[in-house]
């Protein structure tokens, strides 16, 4: 039995609808970890769906409580084969968000598999029910092809990412010696092009607040006190301009990186960033002097998410008491989490507004990670993706959303390497989410090619 023989045992799964299948039923519950009414689908996703499939394939499985009170559970399957062998981890969430079921097109429902030409349509297809099947999968055709991995594995399944994985982090740490290993490798997000494999080491991190303006109780006749009464929504706005300038350059020292090294440049320098089925790009906006895939995976990005003052739906003639406005923060590694909020207050105060107060979200967001371009692991999945398709794939020191990965980082200390086997038009936080048949086969050989490499030994030491 031979490398092409797994390979070509996962395209027989695939081509013959056994994938669709399997993906139609995972799709089929109803996991949205937003909505409180679908909790007991959370657990159900993991003893029905999950734990079935992974015991067949020898894994030991067990389902733990999240130590966050309402927040799902946690699967943790191992599959030992060997004190002298490597430990893959692996992972994936069986959440998604809320169904939008009145949004989606006719014809489609979020919780039932629609095929349509080269689209497979439903909640999770993309996010990440499909992905973590297809490295489910692939582990399964290597075990079918050579009667053992030829190395560890674990799997661990969250139910909450979508809500920001509560208790990830205290649940990791409370259960270090079950998920030790030498890697992380895992799939979630998109690829860059969906023709070409993509991997990526690490994510930008996160800080969402409010800033709020909150001067008086109660609106005021705009003709009668208008000139007397301060206007929160002109103060807001001015403090806002501050934070950046007219392009969007972030103006807030502390908010600017130093971790855009030569190394990092050159991994960015021949990654595409515009075209497909996202939005064309505004070449002139972000910071000037920085290419656009150094703005998206090297760079920090301000954002004001929503803004607020009196009622917009129904505008009257009085000066506002209030305005807000919803503000994020993604940021990469070589900015200090911190720091992040204190130091917007202290520019804040330093142009004069003092008024403006800052209002953290109580949903956390992830910390930024990067592990470097040259690390043997990075080397050593690239070599084997390229094997299996031919081409170079697309290699991001980090994704430009976010991911819990500081928790395979900081808490269980491993090297974390990303496989995406979506593509960036897949609607994944949006009605009418899909994956491309295409990118799906394509992915479920890459990833039986990279497991039968791990097991033939030769992996980079721990």
């Amino acid at each position: 039995m031979t490398r092409r023989t797994a390979i070509d045992t996962i395209s027989a799964y695939f081509d013959d609808k056994r994938f669709q299948t399997e993906l139609a039923y995972l799709v089929s519950y109803e996991t949205e970890s937003q909505n409180p009414d679908q909790a007991p689908e959370l657990g159900r996703y993991l003893a029905d769906a999950m734990t079935p499939r992974l015991t067949a394939m020898g894994f030991t499985c067990e389902t733990y409580p999240n130590p966050v009170a309402n927040a799902g559970p946690f699967l943790i399957a191992e599959r030992h084969e060997g004190d002298d062998l490597p430990t893959i981890l692996s992972y994936g969430h069986g959440d998604v968000i809320r169904a939008q079921t009145d949004q989606w097109r006719e014809g489609l429902h979020p919780f039932r598999i629609v095929e349509e030409g080269d689209r497979l349509y439903g909640r999770g297809t993309a996010d990440n029910k499909g992905q973590h099947l297809i490295n489910i999968a692939a582990l399964d055709a290597v075990l079918q092809t050579r009667g053992a991995l030829g190395f560890n594995c674990r799997i661990v399944i969250e139910t909450g990412e979508e809500t920001g994985s509560p208790g990830l982090a205290e649940f990791f740490a409370a259960h270090k010696d079950k998920l030790t290993a030498d890697v992380l490798i895992a799939s979630d997000g998109p690829r860059l092009q969906p023709e070409t494999p993509t991997m990526f080491m690490g994510s930008r991190g996160g800080v969402t607040f409010d800033l709020v303006v909150d001067l008086r109780e109660g609106a005021h006749h705009s003709g009668n006190w208008g000139g007397l009464l301060a206007d929160p929504a002109m103060i807001l706005a001015q403090a806002l301009s501050t934070i950046t300038d007219a392009r969007g350059q972030i103006r807030i020292p502390e908010w600017r990186p130093d971790s855009l090294t030569d190394d990092v440049r050159a991994a960015l320098r021949d990654l595409p960033i515009d075209g497909g089925d996202g939005p064309a790009i505004n070449p002139d906006w972000g910071e000037e002097t920085l290419t656009p895939a150094e703005r998206a995976y090297g760079w920090n990005s301000f954002a004001i998410l929503a803004m607020k003052s009196g009622v917009p739906e129904a505008p009257v003639n009085a000066i506002s008491a209030h305005a807000r406005a919803t503000c994020q923060l993604r940021y990469v590694v070589g900015t200090t989490p911190e720091d992040i909020l204190p130091a917007l207050r202290r520019h804040l105060d330093a142009h004069g507004f003092d008024a403006v107060s800052i209002e953290p979200h109580e949903r956390g967001f992830f910390r930024a990670t990067r592990l470097d371009p040259g690390h043997p692991w990075v080397k050593f999945v690239a070599h084997s993706l390229e094997q299996t398709s031919g081409q170079a794939p697309h290699i991001l020191p980090n994704l430009a959303g976010s991911l819990p990965n500081d928790c395979f980082t900081d808490i269980l200390g491993l090297p974390t390497v990303w496989v995406p086997h979506s593509y960036r038009g897949c609607s994944q936080h949006a009605p009418d989410e899909h994956v491309l048949k295409p990118v799906c086969r394509d992915a479920l050989c890459l990833m039986a090619g990279l497991f039968w490499d791990i097991g033939e030994g030769n992996t980079p030491a721990g």
